[in-house]
């Protein structure tokens, strides 16, 4: 049992360092329900939803979404880590080949690269807080990820949606245990974009409409990811630039990721294939790219959209 406000802070500050010890690059805390700005957030969810700017992603409208409570009974805190995705390998890949892949998705998918260190945490949770229940949330459960990361005091919401950190930019992926305990949550994040506008300006789509809003039929990387249609549009085609899976441009360009330590491990390797990624994969069958794909986060692009992006981009010229 915790009891005493010190054992809070105490059990606390070992979970943070627990999750960094498991290779994460940061970890907070946030009480649940959270400040005032978790409402904004979920207004903002709302607005975004109704101008239908989230497309054909519906899953997006779960209403579980705007309730982190209906994920875990009895939720009083949860942990929130980032584990930085950029090397020194993937931050050149796309200067040099034809085609380009985001970065997040050159190495090991990162929903396991990041569920398996949070079920470490889980373990240690077990022996550490025996009556404290958890849930684990990678980005593929209905959870306002970035608004709860900025409420545990790792970053704020960038102008390109992103969550930007002061020492790591915004090259991150997120994961979170909810939690039964209530714990020592740590301040939320101010944000630091100030008035720079880099990334609306240098958005060849122009998909950021206004600051922290973006209008994913306008988005490079929803339409090389997400999008199911046949073909891409003209006015997305043209801007392509050798996009074939994501866009980096509007962290690219982001001032907070001039300079950031690299994360070399193994998991952010880029795959061989990936480097060497050029107009012969047109002629692979489907079970090459399945090949290619497995173990990556990329494979939720299916062969006939690689197809589908590789051809948009001879298109453009």
């Amino acid at each position: 049992m915790i009891s005493t406000l010190q054992e809070k802070k105490e059990i606390s500050k070992k979970l943070k360092d627990r999750a960094i010890n498991e290779g994460f690059t940061m970890s907070g805390i946030a009480s649940i329900p959270g400040s005032s700005r978790l409402k904004l957030r979920t207004n903002a969810l709302d607005r975004w939803l109704s101008n239908n700017h989230h497309s054909d992603m519906k899953w997006m409208e779960a209403e579980r979404r705007k309730n982190i409570g209906s994920l875990l009974k009895g939720a009083k805190s949860v942990l929130s880590v980032g584990f930085t995705y950029i090397s020194d390998q993937n931050n050149n890949i796309n200067n040099n080949n034809i085609f380009k892949v985001g970065k997040f998705g050159q190495g090991e998918d990162y929903h396991q690269v990041i569920y398996k260190k949070l079920k470490n945490i889980g373990r240690w949770i077990n022996l550490e807080i025996p009556d404290c229940k958890w849930k684990i949330c990678v980005d593929t459960s209905p959870l306002l990820e970035k608004a709860w990361a900025e409420e545990s005091g790792l970053g704020w919401i960038g102008k390109n949606s992103n969550l930007i950190t002061k020492k790591n930019g915004s090259w991150l992926t997120l994961g979170f245990i909810i939690l039964t305990k209530d714990l020592v949550p740590d301040n939320p994040h101010q944000s630091l974009c100030g008035k720079c506008d880099k990334c609306i300006e240098d958005c060849p789509t122009n998909a950021i409409v206004e600051p922290f809003v973006i209008k994913s039929d306008l988005c490079i990387a929803y339409h090389t990811i997400e999008s199911r249609q046949q073909t891409i549009p003209k006015n997305i085609k043209h801007s392509l630039n050798g996009w074939v899976a994501g866009c980096d441009i509007c962290q690219d360009v982001c001032p907070w990721n001039k300079s950031v330590p690299y994360n070399n491990t193994f998991e952010n390797t880029p795959k061989e294939w990936i480097k060497n990624l050029n107009i012969e994969s047109l002629s692979w069958d489907d079970e090459t790219w399945e090949e290619k794909l497995k173990g990556t986060t990329l494979k939720r692009i299916k062969p006939w959209m690689w197809r589908r992006n590789i051809k948009a981009n001879l298109e453009q010229y």
